[in-house]
């Protein structure tokens, strides 16, 4: 009998805006026993709304202003699945992605702010930058801010947040541009959220600043470099950018919740959705029917700690306590230049420096919070179990899922039913073992492979086990026949458990299927942790089979995919790695290397093996050793993933590089000067494959490669005779 931490109760968090932030450190801090938290986002990182217009004038890095939304999931201890909402079942207590099988909750909250209203403007929605989503706002800035030429910017909106963009834009570019900023607004006067004193104490620093302001002019129609409005005024611009009255997306508006006019959540005092007790709100999407508040950052802010007790006490089932928000708030409003304007009520400053060091310290101290996490709360607390369930568990075959489990897992599935895969017996015709028919002529290939989860998210991780696991039938020029699994899902309630299998096996059935693999069986058990794995069988003629003896002299070795997912995942658990490394490292892992593998073959390769838990050098070597030749490695050309070598200097390594390590002894010159020469020993997962072919096919073989999406793909070494006297690696520059 073994101790389990059950489930029973699924918490949700649609969106990464500042209250979820807030929240998601504060359950790091107090965690609760028998509640699983899952994070749905976008993007990996969100940016403060206090310091974006700080980082467009120049004044904050893109981390300084983002919070890392991968490393504070895994503070919280929760699952982070990278994907959009479009779309609610009530019914069944679904968030429908766009990416991902529905995911099922008990409660849900949703901070995913607000978007520009571009409907009804004529070629906005083609031609104008809305200033959300900030990640393509961002990337539009820096391709602007390479032009060398100067330029017109339009700016389509007059509140706060057009006012300060066309400020932070106007001071960045006039260092290096003679920039025109045009600033359009339907109204007579700007801001009008904010007292008369702001309004003309602003209206005369865009003055000073050589601003163009437009009053009131409504735009009627966006041309790709032209604003036209409905005065008849029309100003040429290489660029408009679209800051209007936030607005809420469409599938929001049409889901059952209760909305306002704009399509805002209707909360209460609790932050709760006045029709749906399980659903709680916050943010600029969320609309408080007893109160009145602009759309603004701050708001976002304070509902985060009262929205991180009521959903502990709705899970506690204790009495919710209600949230007032402030009438007054201080704005400090940055003018891009180093200075900032105060304003609260009826008050209003000039622009001082000293009130720019204030928010400044004030913006980078609430940044301090994300970046500097504390100790996470007590293992007993969080390790105690609920005493909804029991809490032992028995292990050999009373470990299993239930077959009732089992059985709704599957027939939530989709199988693939094309008859390509000579199966007589599977999943459709369920008995003790499948049965297989081995065509005349062909030769059957077997692997397996199993690890535990490196990503919190099953339907993710169950793609990367199946990508990983089928790289050995690709590797050996073999077609996959069919997949058996084997999956460990932690201890939770069957619903729970349920879930979690559905979400594993339709991340992995989803490769399979591509690959033309179906899954025709296999095995589960309960465990502490998610594991997951394959038994994969594959076809392959004999004169079409690859094997790491075949290496020549005067070939060229060729590597699909970069390195660095060993000491990427080791920094991960550190809280060492960015989040945006780790999205690369999912990406790449993501990628089938069937195509690769057909392209290799198409290019004459002779040998071929995929590169995973030995690293590039130790599975070099099996090759070296099978082919008896030599290799004359090129160091500098070895693809590197982004944020690896960052790591690996830090001397964080994955557990198993220093077995991996021993393979030096093979190398003829040692060159551990090189950035690169670590992550020869790092293990990979869903790693790429390592092929050889002859020289005249290597330039051909690597354009297909990237044009099949394998952006990585490098001739990384030179195959050489074996000399007997000398060790088989050598490393050139």
């Amino acid at each position: 009998m073994q101790p389990s931490q059950p489930i029973v109760k699924d918490l949700v968090l649609l969106g990464g805006g500042h209250s979820h932030a807030i929240v998601l450190r504060m359950w790091g801090m107090k965690p609760m026993p028998g509640v699983r938290l899952t994070l749905i986002t976008e993007r990996v990182d969100t940016p403060y709304s206090g310091m974006l217009p700080g980082h467009i004038a120049g004044f904050y890095t893109h981390d300084q202003c983002h919070i890392d939304l991968r490393q504070l999931a895994n503070f919280a201890q929760a699952q982070l699945y990278i994907d959009k909402a479009i779309g609610l079942d009530l019914e069944n207590q679904q968030v429908i992605c766009a990416n991902h099988p529905n995911v099922a909750f008990d409660i849900l909250s949703i901070d995913i702010g607000s978007t520009p209203t571009v409907l009804n403007v004529p070629g906005a929605a083609e031609y104008a930058i809305p200033a959300k989503p900030v990640s393509k706002l961002l990337e539009q800035w820096e391709d602007l801010c390479q032009d060398p030429n100067d330029m017109t910017i339009a700016i389509v909106g007059g509140g706060a947040g057009g006012v300060e963009l066309s400020l932070a834009m106007q001071a960045n570019l006039q260092r290096l541009h003679h920039p025109k900023i045009h600033l359009f607004h339907h109204g007579a006067e700007l801001m009008r959220e904010y007292h008369p004193s702001a309004r003309r104490k602003l209206a005369e620093v865009l003055n000073q600043r050589g601003i163009h302001v437009h009053l009131p002019e409504r735009v009627c129609q966006v041309e790709p470099q032209k604003v036209i409005c409905e005065s008849g005024l029309q100003v040429e611009c290489n660029k408009t950018f679209w800051v209007t009255q936030a607005d809420s997306p469409l599938w929001l508006k049409n889901s059952d919740c209760d909305t306002d006019a704009r399509g805002f959540i209707q909360v209460n005092d609790y932050l709760q959705s006045v029709s749906h007790p399980n659903i709680f709100a916050a943010g600029d999407i969320a609309s408080m029917v007893n109160y009145t508040r602009p759309k603004a950052g701050v708001f976002a802010v304070r509902q985060g700690k009262p929205l991180f007790e009521n959903l502990q006490r709705i899970l506690t089932l204790q009495q919710l306590q209600p949230y007032k928000p402030q009438k007054e708030y201080l704005s400090l409003i940055g003018t891009g230049k180093g200075e900032a304007i105060a304003s609260r009520g009826s008050f209003t400053s000039n622009p001082h420096k000293l009130l720019w060091r204030a928010k400044d310290w004030i913006d980078r101290r609430f940044m301090e919070r994300f970046q500097n996490l504390p100790a996470m709360g007590s293992e007993e607390s969080a390790a105690s179990p609920s005493p909804s369930l029991p809490t032992m568990r028995c292990a050999g075959c009373g470990s299993k899922v239930s077959s009732t489990v089992l059985e709704l897992v599957l027939s939530r599935i989709p199988q693939q039913t094309d008859g390509m895969n000579d199966i007589v017996i599977g999943l459709d015709a369920p008995d003790d073992a499948a049965v297989l028919k081995i065509p005349t002529g062909q030769l059957l290939v077997q692997t397996i492979d199993y690890f535990r989860a490196l990503i919190s998210d099953p339907y993710i991780f169950g793609q990367i086990s199946a990508n990983h696991c089928l790289s050995d039938i690709f590797a050996m020029g073999a077609s996959p026949q069919s997949a058996l699994a084997l999956a460990t899902i932690p201890y939770a309630a069957p619903a729970k458990v349920e879930e979690t299998l559905y979400q594993l096996l339709s991340g992995a059935v989803k490769v399979l299927n591509q690959a033309t693999a179906p899954l025709i069986g296999g095995h589960t058990t309960e465990g502490a942790e998610l594991g997951f794995g394959l038994t994969c069988n594959g076809l392959v003629y004999p004169d079409k089979l690859l094997r790491k003896s075949g290496m020549q002299p005067g070939q060229v070795l060729i590597l699909t995919k970069a390195l660095g997912t060993g000491t990427l995942f080791a920094a991960d658990m550190r809280a060492k790695a960015k989040g945006r490394w780790i999205d690369d490292a999912v990406k790449s892992m993501l990628q089938s290397n069937q195509a690769a593998a057909t392209c290799l073959s198409q290019h004459g390769a002779t040998a071929c093996t995929d590169v995973t838990g030995f690293g590039l050098l130790g599975h070099l070597m099996e090759m070296v050793r099978a082919s008896q030749v030599a290799v004359e490695l090129q160091l500098p050309a070895i693809p590197i993933l982004d944020g690896a070598r960052e790591t690996v200097q830090q001397g964080i390594v994955s557990s198993i590089q220093p077995d991996n390590l021993r393979a030096e002894r093979y190398i003829a010159n040692l060159d551990q000067l090189h950035p690169n020469y670590p992550l020869l020993f790092d293990p990979q997962t869903s790693g790429g494959l390592l092929a050889a072919i002859p020289h005249d096919q290597v330039e051909s073989c690597l354009n297909m490669l990237k044009t099949l999406g394998y952006s990585q793909s490098r001739a990384i070494a030179r195959i050489v005779p074996q000399v007997t006297t000398e060790l088989p690696i050598i490393i050139v520059d």
